[in-house]
């Protein structure tokens, strides 16, 4: 497949309609919010779909270089960006639940929770691990870090991993959305094996002895 060179106003008018459907999610749960329609336990419920929309815009981001690849168009890549953005986004809107709704922002009430919810442990870290992927996506950031911008970058298989750990470890009776998460992910990270073998192979060492 040929490349494709799009102008600014080409990729402009491409961004915006895939942006405004990526704050669809944000808007129904906003409009479900409002109308009291998250159901019995709003908390519960807010938690569950701004986490998976997480999880989700995590997973699309991961897809975007096998996209790219498979499709020989450098498209997918460019978008690669706007939906780690989203990630984060909806990681945060995740993270205010917790500290806000369900936290009433209580230092004490999290000191308590924490230790007894191993999972949240979890999720503050990968939140951690993401926000300095967030605040170094921009392409000044890229120049500015160099080789270190794709050493930093790759958190975001560690990030995957901790994600969906963390959606196991609060899931306590039905395992079956987790269980896609977590395929997806493995078929994301097989895509990925050549470049993980490179990255664990142990480094050749010079053996030669000065005389």
């Amino acid at each position: 497949m040929a490349r494709v060179k799009l102008s600014k106003l080409q990729w402009g008018l491409i961004k915006t309609p895939v942006s405004l459907i990526c704050l669809l999610p944000f808007a129904f749960i906003t409009w479900d919010a409002v109308n009291n329609l998250l159901g019995a336990d709003p908390i519960q419920t807010l938690h569950f779909r701004t986490g998976d929309w997480t999880l989700r815009f995590l997973l699309i981001t991961l897809t975007m270089s096998p996209l790219q690849k498979g499709l020989k168009s450098p498209i997918p890549i460019r978008f690669r960006r706007m939906f780690g953005l989203f990630t984060y986004f909806y990681a945060s809107l995740h993270l205010l639940v917790w500290l806000v709704l369900d936290q009433s922002l209580s230092i004490d009430n999290m000191i308590n929770d924490v230790p007894e919810s191993p999972y949240i442990i979890l999720g503050l870290t990968a939140y951690c691990l993401l926000t300095p992927l967030a605040l170094t996506s921009t392409a000044g950031m890229m120049r500015r870090l160099g080789n270190r911008w794709t050493v930093l970058h790759r958190l975001i298989y560690l990030i995957a991993i901790l994600g969906v750990t963390h959606f196991f470890w609060l899931t306590k009776l039905d395992y079956q959305e987790p269980l896609i998460y977590a395929f997806v992910l493995v078929i994301l990270f097989i895509f990925r094996w050549p470049m993980f073998k490179k990255l664990l192979a142990p480094k050749p060492t010079n053996n030669r002895v000065s005389s």
